[in-house]
């Protein structure tokens, strides 16, 4: 047994822990990322790149099926094992091999294991092969562990041995039938991926499609997806699972029941913080890390969570968002700097809040930032809703022959600012980020008129959002 010392150690070598190192590095700290599984972590090899690899190939084809002259190219069915091949590729079959490359180009340590807190600012890390070795951190600790998906508590539903995300991602054959529970945005990506590999899929909703968007969103994805083949049920639960010899079998509260060879589990997200060793340091195993806007963990001076692991928003881009000013404060503090950890400060995620942009990859895409009118109202502002069905756009009559689509924009009335974005359509997650800088930056709608979209582009909804809101006029 070992034991190292370091200025910063980071527990879990995925996208954000990757972006706490880097940036600790780049403060001039001595960094070390321990990691129990792959480096590059949930989205690299189970979550975003092998997710939108299954989908784009099916989006591709329908949206090439959209357009004469395109269509009649178009003359086979979806070669899903060519699908495959392109995800395992993409995932590097699950190899992250260039992953450690990047690390050491980056001067950041790396120790493969399972970490466990023995004490304040130390971790045992235990090795595959039954290795421990034990680390010393001389400032702070990043906890950036992740999420696992959240299996609810059905009777024979363990049983079954059902998929999460992992296994759905991961999938080397795909099943005649496939059962999803839960219409959030993991359940309609593999509802949307699966249907289009030919797969009969049931979607099994306890609420409503995509319910923490605005209703239009779940809408359209829900006839989309039915147009696929897909079967929902919505407003019922599973109150039961057991398999038979080729299928399992799910008993549902409104007394039906569903088939299918297999069945995903798309309900929620848990910590991954259960075997850290968090009791050991005055914390509970396997409950969410509390942080403030620097990531620091509500009661200490030296412990992070960042990412996933402290609820604040569960998203790739939201977390390396977050890891870099937990690794910018870091090095700050360490070397007794200033901190600036006011609101929109180098050292603050407060984006978090308020801004947080999101892409649902379902066809259409969701494209969403900021509040929708429903969490606009509850929070008590003043606003104006702003509709456009982005199928009177001129761009959207170039780009498709039977576009559908729609866009919301969300107005504070007493700031003249848009708070809100809301975009369903084919590839309108590239119009998210122009929404994104106009919210963070609090862009005043008088200004947005010198913001002048191409033609023929979708974009030219902010055209026509800014004239549905009407001209200023001098005083």
């Amino acid at each position: 047994m070992s034991e190292r010392e370091y200025d910063v150690i980071v527990i879990g070598a995925g996208a954000v822990g990757e972006n706490v190192a880097d940036r600790a590095v780049q403060g001039g700290m001595k960094t070390v990322i321990v990691e129990a599984e792959l480096v590059g972590g949930e989205c690299s090899y189970w979550a975003c790149m092998p997710s939108k690899a299954l989908l784009r190939s099916g989006a591709a084809v329908r949206a090439a099926q959209d357009l004469d002259g395109a269509k009649q190219a178009v003359t086979g069915e979806l070669d899903v094992a060519g699908v495959l091949r392109r995800r395992n590729t993409i995932t590097h079959d699950w190899d992250d091999g260039s992953q450690v490359q990047w690390l050491d180009g980056a001067g950041i340590d790396l120790v493969r294991g399972h970490a466990e807190f023995t004490g304040p600012k130390r971790l045992r890390v235990t090795a595959a092969d039954g290795t421990v070795t034990d680390l010393v951190a001389r400032h702070a600790v990043a906890v950036a562990t992740g999420s696992a998906a959240l299996l609810p508590d059905i009777p024979g539903l363990r049983e079954i041995e059902p998929w999460t995300s992992r296994e759905a991602t991961s999938a080397q054959e795909v099943p005649a039938s496939l059962a999803i529970l839960g219409g959030g945005v993991v359940g309609v990506e593999m509802a949307t991926a699966y249907a289009g590999f030919g797969t009969k899929v049931t979607l099994i909703v306890r609420g409503a499609v995509l319910d923490r968007l605005e209703p239009f969103a779940g809408e359209l994805v829900s006839a989309s997806l039915e147009k696929l083949g897909v079967t929902i049920r919505t407003g019922v639960e599973v109150t039961g699972a057991h398999r038979t010899e080729k299928n399992a079998v799910l008993s549902l509260s409104d007394g039906g029941r569903v088939v299918a060879e297999q069945v995903l589990v798309a309900v929620g997200r848990t910590p991954r913080t259960g075997d850290l060793g968090l009791e050991s340091i005055g914390l509970e195993p396997g409950a969410w890390l509390d942080v403030d806007d620097t990531l620091l963990v509500e009661g200490t001076d030296w412990l992070y969570g960042v990412g996933d692991v402290n609820h604040r928003a569960l998203l790739t881009h939201q977390g390396k968002y977050q890891a870099r000013a937990a690794g910018d404060v870091i090095a700050a503090r360490a070397k007794g700097l200033p901190v600036d950890d006011a609101p929109w400060g180098v050292h603050v995620a407060t984006a978090d809040h308020e801004h947080v942009p999101q892409v649902t990859f379902t066809d259409p895409e969701v494209a969403s930032v900021g509040f929708t009118e429903a969490a606009a109202r509850k929070a008590g502002r003043r606003i104006r809703v702003l509709d456009y069905d982005l199928s009177w756009v001129a761009g959207s009559s170039a780009y498709a022959d039977h576009y559908e689509g729609m866009a919301r924009a969300i107005v504070d009335e007493d700031r003249g600012v848009l708070i809100g974005a809301t975009f369903v359509g084919p590839e309108v997650a590239e119009l998210l980020h122009s929404a994104t800088v106009a919210i963070v930056g609090e862009v005043p709608l008088h200004r947005l008129w010198h913001a002048v979209p191409p033609y023929p582009t979708v974009s030219e909804v902010w055209l026509r959002w800014l004239e549905a809101y009407g001209r200023p006029t001098p005083s």
